[in-house]
Parts: C-alpha cells; sequence; structure tokens
C-alpha cells in the first residue's frame, strides 16, 4: 500500500482516519440542546422563582444549586506573604526565591505558589520588554 492509499474502513497506512467527514463545524450546537433551550426560553424567571419556593419549602436539593448560585465555591482565595518589589527584570529571582522560602516555611501551598511564580513570570517579562524598549530608545536616540 503506497503512502496515500486508505483501506476499506477509511484509515491511511499508519492506522490514522483519513481526511472526510470533519464532523459538526466548531461552535454548532446539538440538536438536543437547541429544542431544550427553545423550551426553556422566556421562562428563566419562572423556573428560578420556583426553584426559590421548592428551596425554602426544605427540598435539599433546590437549596443547595439556590446556594450554589447566590454563593458559589471559591476556586481560590487570597495569600499573603513577603515578597520583595520587582522593578527590573533581575528583581524576579529574589521574588522567585521569596515564594520558595514560602513554600518551605509552610506559608504558601505548592499549588498557591504555582499561581504566584506565573504572576511573577508574567511581571518579569513586562519588565524586561520595557528595560529592552528603554535600551533600543536609547542606541537610537545616539544615532
Amino acid at each position: 500500500m503506497s503512502g496515500d492509499e486508505t483501506t476499506p474502513e477509511g484509515r491511511n497506512a499508519d492506522g490514522t482516519f483519513a481526511p472526510g467527514n470533519p464532523g459538526r463545524p466548531r461552535g454548532a450546537r446539538h440538536q438536543v440542546t437547541r429544542a431544550i433551550e427553545e423550551l426553556l426560553e422566556g421562562e428563566a424567571e419562572a423556573l428560578t422563582r420556583k426553584a426559590v419556593e421548592v428551596a425554602l419549602e426544605g427540598d435539599t436539593t433546590a437549596l443547595r444549586l439556590c446556594l450554589e448560585r447566590v454563593a458559589p465555591a471559591r476556586k481560590d482565595s487570597p495569600v499573603q506573604f513577603d515578597l520583595p518589589p520587582m522593578k527590573t527584570a533581575q528583581d524576579a529571582a529574589e521574588a522567585a526565591q521569596a515564594v520558595l522560602r514560602a513554600v518551605s516555611d509552610g506559608e504558601l501551598t505548592p499549588m498557591e505558589a504555582a499561581s504566584v511564580m506565573g504572576l511573577v513570570e508574567t511581571y518579569r517579562r513586562t519588565l524586561e520588554t520595557s528595560e529592552l524598549d528603554a535600551r533600543i530608545t536609547a542606541l537610537e536616540g545616539r544615532t
């Protein structure tokens, strides 16, 4: 079988599927989803009111649904620890060291530290870009 031949099942020689049906277009919704949306259209307020009434009558499932909308579970929480100021890209190394120290001292969890390190890295790139821009501007001013 040469490289462009396909099997009767529509697969290439390497086992991957040959080009053909690309499937549902990106963003297209399933027929059932569209039907449900049409049925619910204009009923959101009435359904919400009924859910609240049922919750107030003691239905724990309805109560949980209502509370999840009023006070959703937090995805993260604020962290507090000492982080040195970053005025240059080199200061990011000191900030990273402070984050690692906070993890080793138990002030931050590794997941919290990873989030903070992402912020430090993004800010470092911003500072680095600003420094490079200033240097280029200075060099252009000399010529």
